[in-house]
């Protein structure tokens, strides 16, 4: 499948290769009718298109991708410096992609000390009386302040490693914390997760599993379970927990276990299966670089390690063949959701789905992990 891999990912670049021109100094967020919406750097998903780039760069050597993903990261930078838009749990979504990557690369010593920077930012978002990064809202706010959701554990990577170049446990310390208090609260007794929890400001109880993208509360929005699969699968490569080892795989087991025929998720496992059920590419692409991340860990004549790469591999050349777009296209794969529930891009490209397609394949086609960890 080599061969398919690398004609997707010749493919996919062409594509980047046009949107240099295309976004210019803006960034893609999700799309209307094939075209995406261009923002200021100012949203969460800012960090995806950069890394595209860098991606881009590190499979080509082209000079152009260089260029564009330097100019993009120094925008990232100077976004960093100045605080804007940085309200959120979302700091490694938007840092580790972008000066991450360019110090994994190029071993830029300003990177570096930006993304440090981008872990402290971070770490304004700890309640550390609660054990966990609040979501959304003011710092604190008394309706959401006890707010988490799932894909944070996404962030964690970024302090797991801050922690490492700094020497400084503060790092390691919330993030191990904030993992805990998901893997116990999020998590499900039947392996599959809440999207969002709420904990007593109070007296540091919890209250109740919720949703904001997902079909309800008591359902199981299939991107937040991808955000599982990786973000425990990164948490025990930080850790060497065992418990995270086996969160990752009960979440993997139930997200295969639910996925329909072609192997691609729809967007909430729960959502009634009907003519208009939407799929959820960017789930799906999700979960096949957590499934390429935890197969590192199985023993490879284990039932579970069959499983998950035949799954894997299955999966991505669905995703290859039906969902990745023509070569003049914006998006690099269609059907993707941000929030069927609430009527926002429910059927679209969205850039984290393109980000985590293109990583997958270059972890597929070229061994290439992504910049969560700095191990190449």
């Amino acid at each position: 499948m080599t061969k398919l891999y690398e004609a997707a990912i010749e493919k996919a670049l062409g594509n980047v290769s046009k949107n240099i021109e295309r976004f210019g100094e803006l960034y893609p967020h999700t799309s209307t009718d094939d075209i995406y919406s261009l923002n200021p750097n100012n949203d969460w998903t800012a960090g995806f298109w950069v890394g595209i780039l860098w991606q881009a760069y590190e499979y080509s050597n082209k000079e152009e991708f260089l260029t564009a993903a330097k100019k993009a990261t120094s925008q990232m930078g100077e976004r960093l410096i100045a605080d804007r838009h940085l309200d959120t749990h979302d700091i490694g979504f938007l840092y580790t992609p972008t000066t991450g990557a360019q110090w994994i690369i190029e071993k830029d010593a300003e990177a570096k000390e930006l993304t440090i920077k981008a872990a402290d930012r971070l770490m304004k978002r700890y309640r550390s009386d609660l054990k966990i990064f609040q979501a959304w809202g003011p710092f604190r706010d008394p309706e959401i302040g006890g707010r988490f959701i799932i894909d944070c554990l996404m962030n964690m990577p970024l302090l797991f490693w801050a922690s490492e170049e700094t020497k400084d446990d503060k790092y390691r310390d919330a993030a191990i914390a904030f993992v805990e208090t998901t893997r116990k609260y999020l998590v499900r007794g039947d392996d599959s997760t809440y999207h969002t929890f709420y904990m007593n400001q109070t007296s540091g109880e919890p209250e109740r599993g919720a949703t904001q993208q997902g079909y309800s509360d008591g359902s199981t929005w299939t991107r937040g379970q991808a955000w599982s699969i990786y973000g425990f699968a990164l948490a025990y490569r930080y850790t060497n927990d065992p418990a995270y080892l086996d969160t990752s795989l009960r979440s993997a087991r139930y997200f295969i276990k639910h996925l329909p025929s072609n192997l691609v998720a729809h967007w909430d496992f729960d959502a009634p299966i009907d003519e208009h059920i939407k799929p959820d590419s960017s789930a799906s692409a999700i979960a096949a670089c957590g499934f390429h991340e935890l197969l590192e860990w199985l023993d490879e004549d284990s039932n579970d390690y069959k499983l998950i790469k035949e799954t894997m591999e299955k999966s991505m050349q669905t995703l290859i063949k039906d969902y990745s777009t023509d070569s003049n296209a914006q998006g690099l794969l269609e059907h993707g959701s941000y929030s069927v529930r609430e009527g926002n891009s429910p059927d679209d490209y969205v850039i984290w789905g393109d980000y985590f397609y293109l990583e997958a394949l270059m972890r597929l086609e070229k061994g290439k992990k992504g910049y969560w960890y700095e191990s190449r």
